[in-house]
C-alpha cells in the first residue's frame, strides 16, 4: 500500500484535534473560549473569541480559532453529563431485563432458514396479538442524503409508514433516528406492551445502551427517555431487537429496503455536519487528494512508493479509520 504523505498526515491530526473539542465537557476551559452559550445567564469568559476585536484575534497563536470555526459547522451531539448516563440511573441499571438482542451469524442454509422462520413468527404474532408492535426499518444513503424508512405493524391497524431525509449524517445516526421514531410511535398506543424492532444494523441498536463517550449521545437521550417511560408503566413491558441481514431476503424488510432506495432527494439549503460525518468527510477528502497527487506527479518514485506491487497490481491509497 502507498504511504500517506506527511502533509496529509499532519492535516489529519489537526482536523481530529479540532473535532475533539466537541467532545469536551461544557465546563472545560476551552469551551469557555470558543463557544458562546446564549441560554446560560452567567457572564461569558473575558477571552471569548466572539468578544475579541480583529486585532486581538490576529495575535492568537495555535489552532484554537480553527476549533471555533468548527463549532459553526458541526451540530452538537455530545452530552456526557446527562442523567441518562449516570451510574445507578442508567436504563441498563434499572431495566436490564426489559430489553434483549437476537443476532444472526450466517453459518449454513439450515440456520438461515431457521432465522427467517423466526422472523415470520414475529410477523404472525404482531398481526394477531393486540399488545405487540413490530417495527421494521432500513436506511440508504445517496449523495450525502440519508433516507430512513420504517413500517410499524400493529394488530387490526393500518401499517404506519414513516419517511425521513437527513443531510450530512452517517448511516448509524440515520438508523438511530429511525429506531427513535418507531419507538415513539409504538409507545403512543396504551395497549402496546411488547415492541419488536427488526433491523439490518443490530450493532447500531446496541449503541442505545452504551453509556460511554461517543457522538450519538443526543440521539440516545431521546430514545432512552422514551424507553424509561415505557418500561416504568408496567413491569411486563419490553423491547426486543432482531437482526435481519440482507441475505435473509425477508419480505417485510425487503419492502422497506426497496422503498428506501426509490428516493433521489436534493438538498435545498446548506446544512451543518454531524460530528461523525465530519470525520468521514475528512477521511474521504484526504484519500481523494492523495489519489489526485498520485495521478498528477510525473516522477512519483521521488516522493512515493512505486504505484504497482510485485505482481504489477495497482496500489491504492489507504486510510485506517481512527488511526493517528
Amino acid at each position: 500500500m502507498g504511504l500517506i504523505p506527511i502533509n496529509l498526515h499532519l492535516q489529519k491530526l489537526s482536523s481530529k484535534s479540532q473535532l475533539h473539542a466537541h467532545s469536551l465537557l461544557p465546563n472545560h476551559i476551552l469551551c469557555s473560549f470558543i463557544e458562546a452559550k446564549p441560554n446560560i445567564t452567567s457572564p461569558h469568559h473575558p477571552l471569548l473569541l466572539d468578544s475579541l476585536i480583529k486585532q486581538q484575534c490576529k495575535l492568537i497563536k495555535g489552532h484554537i480559532v480553527d476549533m471555533d470555526n468548527q463549532f459553526n459547522e458541526v451540530f452538537p451531539l455530545f452530552d456526557s453529563l446527562n442523567s441518562e448516563f449516570s451510574p445507578g440511573n442508567r436504563i441498563i441499571d434499572i431495566f436490564a431485563s426489559c430489553f434483549s438482542f437476537h443476532t444472526f451469524s450466517k453459518c449454513n442454509d439450515k440456520d438461515l432458514n431457521k432465522h427467517i422462520q423466526q422472523l415470520d413468527d414475529l410477523a404472525i404474532e404482531a398481526s394477531g396479538i393486540p399488545f405487540i408492535a413490530l417495527i421494521v426499518s432500513d436506511v440508504s444513503i445517496k449523495n450525502n442524503i440519508t433516507t430512513s424508512i420504517l413500517h410499524i405493524h400493529i394488530h387490526n391497524k393500518p401499517i404506519i409508514k414513516i419517511l425521513h431525509h437527513a443531510v450530512n449524517v452517517t448511516n448509524t445516526e440515520a438508523e438511530l433516528f429511525a429506531i427513535r421514531c418507531g419507538i415513539n410511535q409504538a409507545t403512543c398506543y396504551n395497549e402496546i406492551s411488547k415492541i419488536t424492532v427488526v433491523t439490518d444494523s443490530i450493532h447500531t441498536a446496541r449503541k442505545i445502551f452504551d453509556s460511554s463517550l461517543h457522538p450519538f449521545q443526543k440521539q440516545l437521550i431521546a430514545i432512552l427517555k422514551e424507553l424509561q417511560m415505557f418500561f416504568s408503566l408496567h413491569q411486563e413491558n419490553s423491547i426486543k431487537f432482531w437482526e435481519c441481514p440482507g441475505c435473509c431476503n425477508w419480505s417485510f424488510h425487503k419492502t422497506v429496503n426497496a422503498k428506501s432506495k426509490l428516493f433521489h432527494p436534493t438538498p435545498l439549503f446548506p446544512s451543518k455536519l454531524s460530528w461523525d460525518f465530519s470525520k468521514k468527510q475528512e477521511c474521504d477528502d484526504l484519500v481523494n487528494r492523495w489519489k489526485m497527487t498520485f495521478q498528477a506527479l510525473d516522477s512519483k518514485s521521488k516522493h512515493f512508493l512505486d504505484l504497482v506491487d510485485g505482481d504489477k497490481n495497482t496500489l491504492e491509497p489507504s486510510y485506517i479509520k481512527g488511526s493517528s
